[in-house]
């Protein structure tokens, strides 16, 4: 049967404006890090990005290694787009990256000239595309020249396979020098992709202000710590977890410490008081909008999944992102 979109899908979702630019994101957008390789349920995969669009989702973001395998995240989510998609590509934010090893020898990883564009025309070959409408550097490189990077993702600009540009897990000092690069090169970074969750604040340290002094915009991923903001830990690690699973590495049970589980029990019971599941309460935080300071908020917050009701349970965060002083206030005391 073909596809068709809920005619009310745009009815219910915040859209943010990222950065200083007329792009606009959802509060919700879905990441296919895990969960849409060619390990994984095809037919899953495409319910999870039906149900996403249908709540109004349109941004979704890939990596050129995501899968596993490598590239397989792109090649299916090509064959969706292809399938079930195609009346509605201009209703949709498809981002990739590029910096994180992809292909053997010295020109598969990082962030040469050769490395970035290499790749980017890869990953449209796979997703089937003219364009992406972000690319982002996926890492910084450092034995590569900052205006090498930056002047590859001008290139991906000029050339029209990129309608933005952004980076990834880079400090402040890296993204301010690579802004001031993107400066005298003649274009602007549009938003940063960091870590971003209740366990890891680290970009409240100076990211968040380097970002807002030049404009751009943010977008969150794990704001549930893979998992660990959700229920699904609170009583041992189950057998369908992440961390049971041979090809995702990324989450080990070293991480359920007794004091990171006593914060979670304790966050857990102000979400059920809030009317929330803990998944609720994580995302609206890192949502929230109330940071003093002058800083910009978090324009998105990237989840994952594994399958649609998780989609539908995320979403459903943006019901209540408002918070009291003295529920702020609670959560920083129990995150100390």
């Amino acid at each position: 049967m073909t596809y068709q979109p809920n005619p009310h899908r745009y009815d219910k979702m915040l859209y943010r404006p990222v950065g200083n630019s007329g792009l606009l994101l959802p509060a919700i957008s879905l990441g296919l890090w895990h969960n849409f390789g060619s390990v994984d349920d095809f037919e899953n995969a495409r319910q999870m990005i039906h149900t996403a669009f249908d709540l109004g989702i349109t941004h979704f973001d890939l990596a050129n290694n995501y899968g596993p395998e490598p590239g397989s995240a792109e090649i299916n989510f090509g064959r969706i787009l292809h399938e079930d998609f195609r009346k509605y590509r201009d209703e949709l934010i498809i981002s990739t990256k590029a910096g994180y090893v992809m292909w053997p020898g010295p020109y598969g990883n990082w962030g040469s000239r050769k490395s970035l564009l290499a790749s980017l025309d890869q990953s449209l070959q796979r997703l089937g595309l003219d364009y992406v409408d972000i690319f982002y550097s996926h890492r910084p490189d450092p034995n590569t020249p900052i205006e090498e990077t930056m002047g590859a993702l001008k290139t991906a600009l000029d050339s029209g396979k990129a309608l933005y540009v952004g980076l990834s897990n880079y400090s402040a000092e890296q993204t301010q020098a690579a802004a001031l690069a993107a400066k005298n090169l003649g274009f602007k970074l549009l938003i940063h992709q960091p870590r971003y969750s209740m366990l890891d604040r680290w970009i409240e340290e100076d990211l968040q202000e380097t970002l807002t002094t030049n404009g751009m915009g943010a977008i969150a991923f794990k704001p549930l710590a893979q998992g660990l903001l959700t229920n699904k830990y609170l009583h041992g690690v189950p057998e369908d977890s992440r961390m049971r699973d041979p090809h995702y590495a990324t989450l080990q049970e070293d991480s359920l410490t007794r004091p990171t589980l006593a914060k979670i029990e304790k966050l857990q019971k102000l979400a059920q008081k809030r009317g929330q599941s803990l998944a609720q309460l994580a995302l609206a935080w890192v949502l929230r909008t109330d940071l003093g300071r002058g800083v910009t908020p978090v324009t998105s917050a990237l989840i994952g999944a594994s399958r649609p009701q998780q989609i539908i349970e995320n979403v459903a965060a943006l019901e209540q992102l408002d918070f009291s002083a003295a529920e702020l206030e609670q959560i920083e005391q129990i995150l100390k």
